[in-house]
């Protein structure tokens, strides 16, 4: 099935998030579509998916004008999304969310998930997905939870797919098996719309690229471009997509951490007696593949993990059994994995999150007393050495898209004393003009003498910032290596694989 889109126009106020956009899909086809995060391709794609309503513009399905108004809509024309946030209900099964907003009823008004069950199993069983409708949602790897979003779109029959950053959360192993599902998809004829500003997972898969920049097409690439020719479209300028590693000075260990151990409520040891340190002016890594302890040891460096056992000193100072608060004070900077999550507050402004370390402190307050002004002017400040993309720091923080948002976390963590950088997952999310920008900015801490303690599932982003890998696997610490270790000695440590 072919899907064409002819002058769509969407402006909110002031920003014009699409305009006049002409694009066409043809059927079996893996069409990729890269640009920036706020460039305008997830607006773009809700108009298809009758999520957002155009200004002006027109969707014809198979060459036939089609008004889409709501998402059934679009499922009646035969198209589905798979959205960069999951839309699933933790707390119910893989089936109850497949036939959510379609159920069914037997006897008696009991929901019969029979059909659905038959249904979800015939689709998991084609494409290999090995995904049991009984199970609990909040049970399943992020993975498995995708493979669920893209059954529910097929069992409806979707013969266009759009997938908006499906792999933003993903492990490289889950990114792998995901490329392939795509292939066997368009194998079967689904016509697949790839939303992505992964360049690697672009030149792997799609037949044909679309660069949008700042709501405009820009151009069209083939999968043979290079990186650096397709991340220069999406950005507009040259991009440095491996970051320069000047000559730097290593120093005396700040971060000593010894026998750490990590435990669950139950008393299961998540981490077990891990055991490492970090200089000034150094990077170290750890890697490890999703779910191998690498999350709950950040979380420790800050005291946001209740049950720890072992030491961690800054500069020799003990930091196990202080408050978050003081942890943050003692001189450590914090980048959580999730910045929706953790590191920002979604109903404050921008400028109020930039200060929510410091917000009793001098010199946005005194006592109980906060001084607007000075938190306005400290966040222009900050805007502008961050190179924060907004149009008043006074704007909600949701108003802003993922790698401004990154920018507004890093600034305000690196704009106090800091002896020590915590990054997990700095990138994740982001588009290779801020995957640019934070990589420098991580390098210019190690430059000035800080330690810098970086978590990544990335291989790439290892071995382009660290100066030491620590490599996790199940809990434990199995092994470090120098940075100059190979990318395929790396990737069988990952998966638990020594001395191979």
């Amino acid at each position: 099935m072919s899907l064409e889109l002819r002058g769509i126009t969407k402006t909110f106020g002031a920003l014009v998030a699409n305009d006049s956009i002409d694009l066409r899909v043809e059927t079996g086809e893996i069409h990729a579509i890269l640009g920036e995060n706020g460039a305008g391709k997830s607006t773009l794609m809700n108009i298809v998916y009758g999520l957002v309503a155009p200004d002006s513009g027109e969707i014809l399905v198979d060459e036939v004008l089609k008004k889409i108004s709501e998402p059934s809509d679009a499922l009646a024309s035969g198209i589905g999304m798979v959205h960069q946030h999951f839309m699933l209900v933790p707390v119910f099964t893989v089936a109850e969310n497949i036939v959510l907003g379609h159920e069914k009823t037997g006897f008696a008004g009991r929901l019969d998930l029979n059909e659905a069950r038959e249904r979800i199993k015939k689709v998991s069983d084609q494409f290999n997905f090995n995904v049991n409708p009984d199970d609990l949602i909040e049970g399943l790897p992020v993975g498995v939870q995708q493979r669920v979003e893209i059954i529910r779109a097929l069992i409806y029959d979707a013969k266009v797919l759009i997938l908006d950053e499906p792999t933003a959360v993903l492990t490289p192993q889950e990114t792998n098996d995901l490329l392939k599902i795509m292939q066997e998809l368009k194998a079967q004829g689904t016509s697949i719309i790839f939303i992505t500003h992964k360049l690697r997972e672009v030149k792997a898969v799609a037949d044909r690229i679309t660069i949008i920049r700042r709501g405009k097409v820009v151009g069209n690439a083939s999968p043979d471009a290079s990186q650096n020719e397709l991340a220069s479209l999406m950005v507009g300028r040259e991009v440095e997509l491996a970051p320069e590693r000047g000559a730097h000075e290593i120093g005396s260990d700040v971060l000593v951490v010894s026998d750490l151990s990590i435990l669950d409520i139950t008393g299961r040891a998540l981490v077990s007696k891990v055991n490492f340190s970090v200089k000034a002016g150094e990077v170290l890594a750890i890697a490890g593949v999703q779910g191998n302890g690498q999350s709950e040891v950040a979380r420790a460096m800050v005291n946001l993990e209740p049950l720890v056992q072992g030491s961690i000193t800054l500069d020799g100072e003990e930091i196990v059994g202080k408050s978050v608060r003081e942890s943050l004070h003692a001189g450590i900077a914090f980048v959580p994995e999730s910045r929706e999550l953790d590191g920002l507050i979604g109903s404050m402004s921008i400028a109020e999150n930039l200060m929510l370390d410091l917000h009793d402190l001098p010199p946005y307050a005194r006592g109980v007393q906060l001084f607007p002004a000075i938190v306005l002017s400290q966040a222009e400040r900050q805007r502008e050495e961050f190179d924060i993309r907004l149009q008043s720091v006074s704007d909600p923080i949701s108003s802003l898209s993922g790698g401004n948002k990154q920018k507004v976390v890093l600034a305000r963590e690196l704009s106090r004393p800091v002896k020590l950088l915590v990054a997990s997952q700095p990138t994740r999310g982001l588009d290779v003009g801020s995957i640019e920008f934070v990589h420098k900015r991580i390098l210019e801490e190690r430059d000035s003498g800080r330690a810098v303690l970086l978590f990544s599932t990335e291989l790439d982003e290892v071995l382009a910032l660290a100066d030491r890998i620590a490599v996790m696997y199940r809990g434990e610490i199995l092994s470090i290596v120098p940075a100059g270790v190979s990318a395929q000695e790396l990737g069988l440590l990952m998966a638990g694989v020594v001395n191979a």
